[in-house]
């Protein structure tokens, strides 16, 4: 196996560069295998190479287990594509955290998705224990502490800092704007570098939450565009992720369509291309179909890296 910090693996975060350039970001989602083989993740998030600034590797997204975000964004950073880990507080203590933060430093993951982490209760797991020690803010605070070289009782780290570009979740669609905002403010003061949205349906809350909240902490979002495969998959969101209202119009739109998978792909190039009049960036989630991110930002007119 090549060390991490071989040519074989970037170590430098591209992401990290890229938002400090102004450049539009734009990142994708590939969740890890569920069992012990990760050769369709890495077909996947191979086939965004050169297309987006880094790949998401979900951790254990609505509380259903997969291989560890660790482990799958070592993997996906020794094929040449970069990474962010995401890491959600639910599973793990303070000295889990520490520790999968200090691994990601040796594998050369340098971006990090500071999480709280789906309830237990959403997942196939119901009976496990849900630790939350920590949440996300305290999360960031953490990394920061690392960054700077001292662990989370500020003792310094004898074998150095680590070296991770911290980001975090937001939900512009948050019916309560004054909580969303000083949620934000507080992850930002705690060492957020970037945000990534869920999904967005309502671009007028989004320009709102933009202009009166994102623009004056002068962080960049990147909105959540999902591919939506067919009426029947907007009705399965709609009715299972809350938060989410995808219009009527959109469903109407999918289901009259003689190719559903196709108009989606037009769909979520229209959204990018709205995205990029209003944020920094998109974070794309295709779930299953990976292959298709390219060919919806060909349609949004967003060109290789």
């Amino acid at each position: 196996m090549n060390w991490p910090h071989s040519d074989s693996t970037p170590s430098t975060s591209q992401l990290r560069l890229a938002a400090q350039q102004g450049q539009f970001l734009v990142t994708a989602e590939v969740a890890p295998p569920k069992g012990g083989d990760p050769s369709h993740m890495l077909v996947r998030a191979k086939a965004l190479k050169g297309r987006v600034h880094a790949v998401n590797v979900t951790d254990s997204s609505r509380a259903m287990a997969r291989m560890s975000p660790l482990a799958a964004a070592a993997l996906i950073q020794q094929a040449g594509v970069e990474a962010v880990m995401q890491l959600a507080c639910r599973d793990r203590n303070r000295i889990a955290l520490q520790g999968d933060l200090m691994g990601a430093a040796a594998f050369g993951i340098p971006n990090v998705l500071a999480l709280t982490g789906d309830p237990v209760k959403l997942g196939d797991c119901r009976d496990a224990r849900q630790v939350s020690e920590l949440e996300a803010v305290r999360l960031l605070g953490l990394i920061g502490k690392l960054n700077r070289g001292v662990d989370c009782n500020e003792k310094p780290l004898p074998d150095g800092p680590v070296s991770l570009f911290p980001g975090a979740a937001v939900d512009p669609q948050h019916p309560n704007f004054s909580s969303l905002q000083r949620r934000c403010d507080r992850k930002v003061q705690a060492g957020a570098e970037f945000f990534q949205s869920q999904l967005i349906t309502d671009f007028e809350r989004l320009q709102l939450f933009v202009e009166k909240i994102a623009n004056p902490l002068g962080k960049p979002v990147l909105v959540g565009i999902f591919l939506l495969k067919s009426a029947k998959n907007a009705r399965f969101i709609n009715k299972y992720l809350p938060g989410v209202k995808i219009p009527d119009a959109t469903i109407a739109r999918l289901e009259k369509a003689a190719d559903p998978l196709m108009e989606g792909v037009a769909i979520a190039a229209e959204q990018v291309k709205l995205a990029r009049q209003l944020c920094r960036g998109v974070h794309l989630m295709a779930v299953k179909a990976e292959h298709l991110i390219p060919k919806i930002l060909d349609c949004a007119g967003i060109a290789p890296l």
